[in-house]
């Protein structure tokens, strides 16, 4: 075979992934913090930036009904006192009596509640402790034990099942056959194996459910409460509002720094006549117009993305969740005439305000469930749909998956298969029939 060298011509198409195309997608995936948090960097980059962060407190879905006017923070004086709050180690130490406790005690006291974690178990070491401490064990331990009598009930346990039964034993309720099962079967009873558990204690089943009853009532999480989060805001990225000519999706950049161009630093420089200077501010005037091009794209790209929902979800937002209709990514950005990638970074960690609550508009994308009929219904309907039947099932006789199969084929029109309805059930936080079996 014969092989000639020579030029040769040939036309393709490329996308080249420029710094350009790459900030513009960045952007458009950031969320409102996000993207403040970049501009601001920004503007540390380019002095022909100016950003102008707000003062301006963004409104909790969670407790304002209605969006309540702007207030600046460092008026609201009286919120930022109330908000005060103390370490896990302040919590707990101020229920000793400090005098009581030597200096070497109050100094592994502090140790030992620095190891425990969010949910206020011990995570640490006795031995290494000792070592680090230059502390006897037998001190470590009777400090640990100091720690178990604080409250809430549980606190400085080592595992669940000490939690458990230090809150039991505090009650001093007359339980034997709590602290007994707990004690000698507390994985079996966890997976309610309580036939076994009831032939060996020579007890009822309904005896070991009524335990089960009360255990259920106790903490697990007995330092989760003492751990207190500073609130959290969403900052809605669009509202959805209704008026007379139907609903009207705003975008919402209330909160996002205002950005301008430095004229007068950018005249300033021009006056140098300098070619390195030149070469710095057009390469500086450049980012700023692909920055404020792309945050543009971001704005345009989310309102259309979000006026598209609303158009193909109209009646969830005119009735609720329950009427939420199968909807893909796909078809969103078929629509759309744009890529599905794109769709996903638009509603990647964006929240939207509408008049009957704030939601995640990736909460908007279901998949689809065949139903016996012509139409289709979503898996937020099914999931619905499972936790009404399990809800109202006869506790003593609960439904199987199978069950739920021909329930929802019977009464909704649902086709689903078993699995389908194991993994939605698992994702509900709904146990298998077996662990939902009461003996009453």
């Amino acid at each position: 075979m014969d092989f000639k060298q020579g030029l040769w011509q040939q036309q393709t198409l490329k996308l080249a992934m420029t710094q350009e195309l790459s900030q513009a997608i960045a952007l458009l995936q950031y969320s409102a913090q996000e993207l403040t948090a970049f501009l601001e960097e920004k503007a540390l980059e380019n002095p022909l930036m100016q950003v102008e962060t707000t003062n301006i407190q963004p409104f909790n879905p969670l407790l304002d009904r209605k969006p309540r006017k702007h207030q600046k923070i460092e008026n609201e004086w009286i919120d930022q006192i109330a908000a005060t709050t103390f370490s896990l180690e302040e919590q707990l130490l101020s229920q000793l009596k400090l005098t009581s406790f030597t200096p070497k005690q109050l100094k592994v006291l502090k140790h030992l509640i620095q190891n425990l974690d969010v949910n206020g178990y011990f995570t640490g070491d006795i031995n290494e402790i000792s070592l680090k401490l230059e502390v006897p064990i037998d001190i470590i331990e009777e400090c640990i034990i100091v720690i178990q009598t604080l409250e809430p009930a549980g606190i400085g346990a080592s595992s669940l099942q000490e939690c458990l039964l230090i809150q039991v034993e505090r009650e001093n309720l007359d339980n034997d056959l709590a602290q007994i099962i707990l004690t000698d079967f507390f994985v079996p009873f966890a997976e309610k194996k309580w036939k076994h558990i009831a032939k060996e204690l020579n007890v009822s089943l309904k005896a070991i459910q009524e335990v089960f009853d009360y255990i259920q009532k106790l903490n697990p999480r007995p330092g989760a409460g003492l751990i207190e989060d500073d609130t959290r805001y969403i900052i809605p990225d669009a509202i959805v509002e209704f008026s007379k000519e139907g609903f009207v999706v705003r975008y919402y950049d209330d909160l996002l720094p205002r950005v301008n161009f430095n004229d007068q630093y950018y005249k300033k420089l021009t006056s140098t006549n300098d070619s390195q200077v030149s070469r710095f501010l057009q390469e500086k005037v450049q980012d700023y117009h692909w920055i404020m091009k792309s945050i543009e794209q971001r704005k345009e790209t989310l309102t259309k993305v979000v006026a598209k929902i609303v158009e193909r979800q109209t009646a969830f937002f005119q009735k609720g969740p329950k009427f939420l209709v199968p909807m893909t990514m796909k078809e969103i950005s078929n629509e759309l005439e744009i890529h599905e990638s794109t769709v996903s970074r638009a509603v990647k960690g964006k929240f939207v305000q509408t008049p009957i609550g704030t939601y995640s508009l990736k909460s908007f994308f279901t998949s689809t469930i065949q139903t016996v009929s012509t139409e289709n219904t979503s898996s937020s309907q099914v999931k619905n749909a499972i936790a009404t039947l399990i809800k109202s099932e006869n506790k003593q006789k609960p439904l199987s998956d199978q069950d739920i199969v021909e329930c929802l084929k019977n009464s909704e029109g649902f086709v689903v298969s078993r699995r389908t309805i194991s993994k939605y059930r698992e994702q509900l936080g709904i146990p298998s029939s077996s662990k939902r079996k009461r003996f009453d």
